[in-house]
């Protein structure tokens, strides 16, 4: 550990995002502020490139792109769409193998997995075994949100407890204990609550006052499934006073057909775009915003005082969003609605009713996850040298 140390610190930073923008979102946040707390930070990706991501100062490695080739994430494809082959998938292997030997780092992050990604065994159990055979042996760290994935099959969390236990150093999880905590979506936490670490909840700091201003902001997160909830609301404005400005937001994965056709008709006071970098400050000055319940999104949404419709992802048999809307929803922080069988008349009373409650004051959620798992990290790195 000691070599490279006089100067920063080398990290490592692996992060696929099968479908949407959540995962490189959230590990972009933590490599910008592990740059700005001096480390030599490496981020490998392995999806389709996000405009944005992960930011600058950061060094990137991208590995041959792969995509969920379905909504429950079972399969992989390539870029183009087509499954990936197992001469596709060694040589992606055999490419993240040798940026690893190449880095020599000090620290290796591993997003998500364990606990998911497990379509990627294929080139994370050779890294980990890579790993173990380096010397000096970089910290092993796994980075996971606060919220799993529930309804997994028999013995996939004693696996995951297994590898924890077998390989990782700890386990950074991206949440504030006081709002959930890992066990409530994990049950078998305690058998590796040792290697816990909260970081609270990683979020972008307080956004600058934007430079146009919208009532209603309507968003789909990466935008691959987001065409119903975008479609849904574009004819609620219809249904309520043209005076109300809306912005809808369909995401950068939203296929041109459904772009071209919710671009079809809309109202004067709606204004449709694929993507707006200024999403954070644009929520400052929203009064409503409609989104599914993403990590990310939500993190925005608790630095303003917008008020929250969420409509949480469930194909596939996804829990993670509900999880976290019914938490909010219980703080009185948000609104819930359905994603199957969402309309405009749900929309539109969702709307009506946001806008007549009270403006949100501070919540009292820690959202300096960046910074304190930049914190975590040097202080790992310090008692391994003490």
């Amino acid at each position: 550990m000691a070599e490279g140390l006089m100067t920063a610190p080398r990290i490592f930073f692996y992060v696929q995002h099968l479908l949407g923008i959540g995962h490189i979102a959230r590990a972009s946040r933590i490599a910008n502020a592990l740059v700005r707390d001096s480390f030599d930070v490496t981020v490998v990706t392995g999806g389709l490139p996000v405009p944005g991501f992960p930011g600058e100062g950061v060094k990137t490695f991208a590995l041959p792109a792969v995509v969920a080739s379905n909504a429950g994430f079972s399969g992989l494809a390539d870029a183009d769409g087509r499954p990936a082959g197992e001469e596709f998938l060694a040589a992606r292997r055999q490419l993240l193998l040798d940026a690893f030997h190449a880095a020599r780092p000090d620290v290796v992050i591993i997003e998500a997995f364990p606990f998911g990604r497990r379509q990627m065994r294929f080139e994370l159990l050779p890294l980990l075994q890579a790993i173990e055979e380096a010397e000096p042996r970089p910290k092993l760290l796994s980075s996971v949100r606060d919220i799993l994935q529930e309804n997994r099959k028999a013995g996939r969390d004693a696996e995951t407890v297994a590898l924890v236990k077998d390989h990782f150093d700890a386990v950074l999880v991206h949440g504030d204990p006081g709002f959930i905590r890992l066990e409530d979506t994990f049950p078998l936490t305690p058998e590796i609550a040792d290697r816990l670490r909260y970081t609270g909840l990683v979020t972008p700091p307080p956004a600058p006052e934007p430079t146009e201003t919208f009532d209603i902001i309507a968003s789909a997160g990466g935008g691959a499934v987001g065409a119903e909830l975008i479609g849904a609301a574009k004819e609620a404005a219809a249904l309520l006073s043209g005076d109300l400005r809306w912005l809808l937001i369909s995401g950068p994965n939203l296929p041109e057909a459904d772009f071209a056709r919710l671009s079809r008709d809309a109202a004067p006071n709606v204004t449709l775009v694929r993507f707006r970098k200024d999403f954070p400050s644009l929520l400052r000055g929203a009064t409503v915003s409609i989104s599914q319940a993403g990590y990310n999104t939500v993190g925005d949404l608790l630095r303003t005082e917008c008020r929250p419709i969420l409509i949480p992802f469930v194909a596939g048999g996804e829990t993670e969003q509900t999880v976290r809307a019914e938490r909010l929803q219980a703080l009185g922080l948000a609104d819930i609605l359905p994603e199957q069988g969402l309309t405009s008349a749900h929309v539109k009373e969702a709307v009506e009713k946001a806008l007549a409650a009270p403006r949100q004051g501070p919540v009292s959620l820690d959202l300096d996850g960046a910074e304190k798992t930049a914190a975590i990290i040097r202080s790992m790195i310090a008692e391994s040298l003490a």
